[in-house]
């Protein structure tokens, strides 16, 4: 049986690392948001064949005058220009450098929106993160008389929530500098799937720990955390492991316009495993021990 507990400064030690890293990049980075939440234009166009190569739409959209425009294939013939809002005239332009191109749809998203649209994607992480504390803490509540109390589950499924969470906008910061990748809503879709994921995993370790607790009465709460990771070890790699093969295989065979919602969800889903096993659970040991020498200076 493998002591993760006994082993959890080390794990600590390497998610500060990783978080604070993120944090750091934060700091001097921001991520690069996209036309869903700074406003712009978006402009679908197709072809009656073959649609031209993507550096072919490159120099037309270089010819018409048009900056910081963000091209990608849609269907089997067409494309779509995600640009900074542009008029009538400059979109008349814009079709006319891409010869045999066929205007599909047009729209403009005013910056007013786009700011209401990021807002609303943080207060709706922010209430899911308090939906799963108090989840956890009612569906925990009968295990409140043992070792710890059952909101420390929900605080410690919190922590390794944002463990994940910061290392997903690490990586984006971090391509969005050097890379110019912009953030749009399929990004915050990503990081609340995530969410979802990543608690999922954290909750199967944590009602066998409320299972050992009932039967275990004469082992030690480190004995009951180790047993219970051990028990679920190869349940949460096997399961995590095969949803990422299936990611990796979206990555690099499927749709560009889906290609960093899918490197989001990858980065999230190996994140999210690793808080599961050497995060979350190994807290509610750390919050026991400071409970108990609290208890004793009293």
């Amino acid at each position: 049986m493998i002591d993760f507990v006994g082993r959890r400064r080390i794990w600590y030690s390497l998610s500060l690392l990783t978080v604070v890293a993120a944090v750091v990049v934060g700091a001097l980075w921001r991520l690069n948001p996209g036309i869903d939440f700074t406003g712009g234009s978006l402009l679908e166009v197709s072809y009656q064949e073959t649609r031209p190569a993507l550096t072919q739409i490159e120099t037309g959209v270089a010819e018409a005058g048009v900056e910081h425009v963000q091209i990608q294939p849609v269907g089997e013939n067409g494309y779509i220009l995600k640009t900074p809002s542009i008029t009538n005239d400059q979109k008349g332009s814009l079709l006319a450098a891409l010869p045999g191109a066929t205007e599909q749809s047009f729209q403009n998203v005013g910056p007013t929106i786009g700011a209401e649209l990021a807002r609303k994607a943080w207060w709706a992480i922010g209430a899911v993160l308090i939906a799963i504390v108090l989840f956890i803490s009612y569906a925990f509540r009968q295990v409140s008389k043992g070792p710890v109390p059952a909101w420390v589950f929900g605080i410690a499924a919190i922590v390794a929530l944002a463990h994940d969470i910061w290392i997903v906008l690490g990586v984006f910061i971090v391509l969005g500098h050097f890379k110019g990748i912009e953030i749009d809503a399929l990004f915050v879709t990503a990081l609340l799937t995530v969410l979802g994921f990543s608690v999922h995993d954290t909750i199967v370790v944590f009602d066998r720990i409320r299972e050992r607790l009932k039967l275990s009465s004469q082992k030690t709460f480190e004995e009951i955390l180790n047993e219970s990771i051990n028990a679920t070890l190869v349940r949460s790699i096997g399961t995590s492991f095969t949803t990422v093969l299936v990611l990796l295989a979206l990555y690099f065979f499927g749709g560009v316009s889906i290609h960093y919602f899918v490197l989001a969800l990858i980065v999230g889903i190996v994140s999210g495993t690793y808080s599961s096993i050497f995060i979350a659970s190994p807290l509610l040991l750390t919050y026991s021990k400071f409970a108990a020498r609290w208890k004793s200076r009293k």
